[in-house]
């Protein structure tokens, strides 16, 4: 029990029920609601469990009308603790919206434990306030019973994957937080050290190598509810700081990770939601994956896919189709079922999309009852276009969208288009959960800006055997043991298959640019973990925060975060990022280049 002076809580607000009617009760909450009724108050008292009335009125309780009195000053959110009786409401004043509605309180004492200043919004409007006064009071933003349920909810996910790892004999081990900087992946947050002058920390943007050394330790089943920190551009399903669940086995291959994150889900999402998941999940190579659509996290909930005619039009006496094929380019489209209908404006609207996503135009071709309408049919043979329907399987009311261009490019637009036009025609299940595995991805990718092949997944991705060979010549063509999981078109998580021998991590870090000399300096105390018996190991992460996202059906991924960052990465409630004092950047031994601007500015007024 909770007390407050001589009063002891003894019941939260939304348990008490009819069953309770009879008995004393003591309660502690907010007010959300105030109301006089001829001489009676009534109050909604709220914590965190629900709402219940209590009511006033002059002649109850302690020293004549001292509660009422106090209750009469009450406002929206104070903090109150009520005494009372429950009974129920007189017939015909009950309130089915509320799962108390059946009774209230008839308080005989009432304490003001706190009081509440005009407030910038009510909770229970703070759905329809703007955003950013929602996170500069966030604390008002979180009384909400919605945001409750979504936190009580993020418990009860975590508690979930817990149980299920745990009767698999996971261990959940924590990593370090303050770790080493590493030139891979997304910038790295910074800390200065003290202790040692001109030298940083850098806070993980995943716990990978330790992980990894942990199996080189010989647990062989790690989980970690991971902090993880990435200074990157934010977005809707991304945050400068989130939640990742963190695994890693050893003795294992890609399909055993795969088949233990298929069961995990499905465990999970048959206690969270009560829905059953199809396991196991579809698999597509990276390579269908962005043929079929267009990107390498497909939406698998719609059709639309994308069909390849760069064959049909190699030969075609239509240039722009012709041309593109013979400069090394493809041809690929999608087939609208009952696009037909399409206005000129709308077409014009997708070729205008098109062409802003790098696309030199559009074609298109509407079969219409009266044959096919296309600006391209003084251009192209008839042959070609009965080809072209055949191939695509066009049928009297379908449109046809054709994309010439090199196939990086046509598989972008294609991939947006097609995400475009199943918003435009509501083709997609907002109730509907698709997973989809994306498999061999490209070990490595070009920077073309540094001039080097880097690592698509990270450097520690091991590759597939038949593929060694082609690091020393065809690093574009080396494929990776890296998977992803993708959820409703949005990337879940992603792990692979690690590298385990030393001469093999020295190999990828040779294809990466990366001398040995520097190789050394950086991960040197990882190359000699390896050396001691590293057995064969892989793992997986996902977004907790985005998994959650996903399945509560919600719009942002700040949402299911306590205190998010905007999407400038800062924080409304507390105003960081923030300057500090020059007597902390001192004992850091750092010097601020705006600091240094506005010693100079200082300088030259005292000149002048």
């Amino acid at each position: 029990m909770e007390s407050s002076g001589e009063l002891k809580r003894t019941h939260s607000c939304g348990d008490l029920s009819a069953k309770n009617a009879g008995q004393d009760v003591v309660l502690m909450g907010w007010v959300q609601k105030r109301r006089d009724h001829g001489g009676v108050i009534f109050l909604d008292l709220r914590d965190r469990s629900g709402v219940v009335q209590v009511v006033l009125s002059p002649d109850a309780g302690d020293s004549p009308g001292s509660s009422f009195e106090r209750a009469s000053s009450v406002r929206a959110e104070y903090v109150l603790a009520v005494s009372g009786l429950v009974r129920r409401r007189p017939p015909g004043t009950e309130n089915p919206r509320m799962a108390t509605g059946e009774i209230e309180v008839a308080t005989t004492e009432l304490n003001i434990l706190n009081t509440a200043r005009a407030l910038p919004f009510y909770p229970e409007d703070a759905a329809s306030v703007d955003e950013a006064l929602r996170l500069r009071y966030r604390y008002l933003d979180l009384r909400r019973p919605e945001c409750w349920r979504i936190f009580n909810m993020r418990q009860r996910a975590a508690a979930l994957i817990r149980e299920f790892l745990t009767k698999r004999n996971f261990l959940e081990i924590e990593t370090p937080i303050l770790t080493r900087s590493t030139p891979e992946g997304a910038r790295d947050y910074l800390v200065p050290s003290r202790v040692h002058p001109g030298e940083f920390f850098a806070l993980p943007q995943s716990p990978q190598l330790f992980k990894q050394m942990l199996m080189i330790a010989g647990f062989e089943r790690y989980v970690q509810f991971a902090r993880c920190f990435r200074d990157e551009d934010l977005r809707a399903d991304r945050q400068p700081e989130f939640t990742q669940v963190d695994l890693e086995m050893s003795f294992v291959d890609e399909q055993d990770i795969q088949r233990l994150t298929e069961e995990m889900l499905a465990y999970l999402f048959g206690k969270f939601l009560d829905v059953e998941l199809s396991i196991p999940f579809p698999r597509l190579t990276y390579r269908e994956s962005m043929r079929r659509y267009g990107s390498d996290k497909p939406d698998l909930r719609f059709g639309l896919e994308i069909e390849d005619v760069s064959s049909l039009l190699a030969e075609s006496s239509c240039r722009v189709f012709a041309g593109a094929v013979k400069s090394g380019g493809v041809v690929r489209g999608i087939r609208v079922p009952g696009g037909a209908g399409f206005s000129r404006k709308v077409l014009d609207e997708l070729t205008q999309l098109a062409v802003e996503w790098g696309a030199h135009g559009l074609a298109w071709f509407i079969l219409g009852e009266k044959g096919v309408r296309s600006p391209l049919l003084k251009t192209i043979k008839p042959e070609e276009i009965d080809a072209l329907l055949s191939a695509m399987g066009g049928q009297t009311g379908d449109l046809l969208l054709l994309i010439a261009a090199q196939r990086q490019t046509a598989e972008e637009v294609l991939g947006r288009l097609r995400l475009h036009l199943a918003g435009m025609l509501d083709l997609i299940d907002d109730k509907q959960f698709s997973f989809v595995w994306i498999t061999e991805f490209p070990l490595l990718e070009y920077n073309e800006d540094e001039e080097r092949w880097e690592a698509v997944h990270h450097p520690f991705t091991s590759v597939l055997e038949e593929d060694l060979p082609l690091l020393k010549t065809h690093p574009e063509r080396a494929r990776a043991r890296a998977y992803d999981i993708v959820l409703n078109g949005v990337e879940l998580g992603g792990g692979s298959i690690r590298i385990h021998r030393r001469d093999l991590q020295e190999q990828i870090f040779d294809a990466i640019g990366l001398e040995a000399q520097d190789a050394q300096e950086k991960f040197g105390f990882f190359l000699e973990a390896l050396d001691y018996g590293a057995p064969p190991h892989g793992g997986i992460a996902f977004g907790f925060d985005r998994l959650l996202m996903l399945m509560l059906d919600l719009e942002t991924i700040r949402d299911v975060i306590p205190f998010p960052k905007t999407q400038k990465a800062t924080c409304l409630l507390t105003g960081a990022p923030a300057p500090v004092i020059s007597k902390q950047l001192r004992e850091l031994h750092i010097c601020c280049s705006q600091e240094n601007k506005k010693k100079e500015q200082n300088e030259e007024q005292t000149d002048s």
